[in-house]
C-alpha cells in the first residue's frame, strides 16, 4: 500500500523560510513525477511545483517562481519543497501526489496525480 507523508509545515513570519518534506513507503518515487499543490481556505486546489522522474523538467507556479525551490533525494526516497521569503498569500495546506506512470516530465494539474498526502499547514503571519 502506498503511503505519502508530507512534513515541515508550520507557522512562519514573512519573509521567512520552511522545508516540507514528501516521503513515500511502498513505493519508489526515483523514476515518477511528483507534484506539491496547495489549498487556501474557499480556494480550489493549485499547482505549486512539480519535479519530473529522475529529476527530470520543474515546473513552478507564477506566484513561487524564484522563491520555492523543488528537489529531489532518490536515496531518502524524499522530494523537498524548500519556500523562501513566505508571503501571507502562502498560507495553504500543502500537499504532496505522485504519478504513478514513468514519465521524465511532470504536470501542474492535480488530475495527473494518483496518490496523495494528507497534506500539511503552512501559514504565513506575524
Amino acid at each position: 500500500q502506498v503511503q505519502v507523508v508530507e512534513s515541515g509545515g508550520g507557522l512562519v513570519q514573512p519573509g521567512g523560510s520552511l522545508r516540507l518534506s514528501c516521503a513515500a513507503s511502498g513505493f519508489t518515487l526515483d523514476y515518477h513525477a511528483i507534484g506539491w499543490f496547495r489549498q487556501a481556505p474557499g480556494k480550489e486546489r493549485e499547482g505549486v511545483s512539480c519535479i519530473g522522474g529522475s529529476s527530470g523538467s520543474t515546473y513552478y507556479g507564477e506566484s513561487v517562481k524564484g522563491r520555492f525551490t523543488i528537489s529531489r533525494d532518490n536515496a531518502k526516497n524524499t522530494v523537498y519543497l524548500q519556500m523562501n521569503s513566505l508571503k501571507r498569500e502562502d498560507t495553504a495546506v500543502y500537499y504532496c501526489a505522485i504519478d504513478r506512470g514513468y514519465s521524465s516530465y511532470c504536470s501542474p494539474s492535480l488530475y495527473e496525480y494518483d496518490y496523495w498526502g494528507q497534506g500539511t499547514q503552512v501559514t504565513v503571519s506575524s
